[in-house]
């Protein structure tokens, strides 16, 4: 569904679209025979704005990209029974150094207006919308390679919204679920239920969801059970050949929530990674590679600067490049806690106003804009946090604004509750870019942070005990590594912690950088 390859093309919400972007680029810089397809959302996500009071604003902005080029190909598909036109645009590899892409879209004249809305919304909140956009995604883009006469290996799901996939590859090969798992592979993201959609088979069977298949040979082939309602994820498990979960840990946590059923395909770990060449600073790895200390400080420096004249533009906050800088910033979720250092709020107001050893915050995210919980959250940051001349919300995380953070920050806050995390990446491209992860030990975490020797591990509460125990339990931990080791660390030890700074950008890439994980997809997934 989302893809972030450029600032300017709006086709992504948050760290979902950041790894296929990564993906994508690795793709091209390895030469790999990969096609990407996406969606081309008329409105993008939203833009995020703020009110007079400066709380959260979603806008919503006609978009419009000279550099996708037209393919001239339209051709139908069903949905709910009627014909939809769909159109295929192009993006050349050449434009933001991707492998060969095309995106949908059903905004054209060609349609009547309810059908060019279906893609208007990247994760509209209408129901029979989001499954027409599966449609669309799923079965446009199968039909699409087909035009296009591109002789197909393997196609890959990269997580379930595109599903329908499966059932026109079914209908393609004679109805024969092994001819698609000779060909299908999946990965599943999360184990949020948000990221695992499912739907009743009723619902499913009027939006044409399984083309011109019967819903009963759906339910036996798919083994949908007596509720009658069909899971996206499952349903991938079972008509792919293989699939993937997006690290370590997660590859656990996917076992241990599919194994059980019966049908479904091996699920390995492959863990996420990102684009060394598109987010790391070319100055500040200069300056590792020559063992330049002087260079990386003062070039550091300058980035955080870069960063706080952001800031002061956007908040009237004006923050000071020598003091330790602490971010969270990602897609504003409930489970990711973006409040969570604030909850023994005396404590952590004596923190912010320590002259001593000064420490600036900064937030960061887009949450979903239907999701009035986690905009609350961020509105109340906002109010919580304007007393203190250290700290500041930011509005409009995108590519452009997340790199910036990533390079002008010292610490990488990560506080979801644990085992929420799949993977998150943001903090694999801070320490590209010096910046230390504060984490909690979920998703990629385990397989990268050593205490003190290339980043900072927040400690776990006891996953049995309620959730406003964990939290009060969490919080403290983030408040005291800060005050007891990282702050210390930072001003009476500064070279201590460069070093730190420096083995975290040694030992972040290859490993967590996205051409080894492009190369793990092709021989484990597309080759195996």
């Amino acid at each position: 569904m989302e893809f972030a390859l450029d600032q300017a093309l709006k086709t992504y919400s948050g760290g979902l679209g950041f790894l296929a972007g990564s993906h994508m680029r690795s793709a091209y810089e390895l030469k790999q025979n990969l096609i990407g397809i996406g969606m081309l959302w008329t409105y993008g996500y939203y833009d995020q704005g703020r009110n007079e009071d400066q709380t959260m604003r979603a806008d919503f902005r006609l978009k419009s990209y000279s550099f996708l080029e037209d393919t001239g190909l339209i051709f139908p598909i069903t949905i709910h029974g009627a014909e939809v036109k769909v159109k295929a645009l192009y993006l050349a590899p050449d434009t933001f150094g991707t492998a060969p892409m095309f995106f949908l879209t059903t905004d054209i004249p060609e349609n009547d207006y309810i059908s060019r809305t279906i893609t208007h919304y990247l994760y509209d909140a209408d129901t029979a919308a989001r499954v027409a956009q599966s449609i669309v995604l799923g079965v446009g883009g199968g039909k699409l390679l087909d035009l296009l006469g591109v002789r197909m290996h393997t196609y890959h799901l990269n997580e379930g919204h595109g599903l329908p996939l499966a059932f026109y590859l079914y209908e393609k090969h004679g109805r024969s679920l092994e001819e698609v798992q000779k060909r299908l592979v999946f990965t599943t993201h999360t184990p949020e239920l948000a990221g695992n959609e499912e739907h009743a088979m009723k619902l499913l069977t009027d939006m044409t969801f399984f083309g011109n298949i019967p819903a009963d040979e759906i339910r036996r082939v798919a083994r949908v059970d007596h509720s009658d309602i069909l899971n996206y994820t499952l349903t991938a498990l079972r008509f792919a050949r293989k699939a993937n979960a997006v690290s370590k840990v997660h590859g656990i946590v996917a076992n241990d929530m599919w194994g059980s059923y019966e049908g479904i395909c091996p699920i390995i770990p492959i863990t996420n990674a990102q684009n060394g060449t598109y987010w790391r600073d070319p100055a500040l790895h200069a300056a590792l590679e020559a063992n330049d200390d002087q260079a990386l400080l003062a070039r550091k420096r300058e980035l955080k600067k870069e960063l706080f004249d952001f800031v002061a533009d956007q908040t009237g906050t004006l923050l000071d490049p020598d003091v330790l800088t602490v971010v969270w910033a990602r897609r504003f979720a409930g489970y990711k806690r973006a409040d969570l250092i604030l909850r023994h709020f005396e404590r952590f107001a004596q923190m912010v106003a320590n002259q001593d050893r000064p420490v600036q915050i900064i937030w960061a995210g887009k949450p979903y804009p239907k999701d009035y919980g986690a905009i609350g959250m961020f509105n109340d940051i906002i109010q919580r946090t304007k007393q203190f001349k250290s700290c500041a919300v930011l509005t409009g995380y995108e590519l452009g604004l997340s790199a910036l953070l990533k390079k002008g920050s010292d610490i990488w806050l990560n506080t979801p509750r644990f085992p929420r995390e799949a993977s998150g990446t943001s903090g694999m491209t801070a320490a590209m870019n010096a910046c230390l992860s504060l984490s909690i030990p979920d998703g990629w975490i385990p397989e990268f942070v050593r205490h003190g020797e290339n980043g900072f591990m927040l400690p776990l509460a006891n996953l049995n005990e309620p959730e406003h125990v964990k939290d009060d339990t969490e919080a403290k931990g983030v408040l005291d590594v800060l005050e007891q080791e990282i702050l210390p660390l930072y001003y009476d030890e500064p070279a201590a912690f460069l070093a730190i700074a420096k083995t975290a950008m040694r030992e972040v890439e290859p490993q967590f950088e996205s051409h080894r994980m492009a190369t793990e997809y092709y021989e484990k997934m597309y080759n195996a």
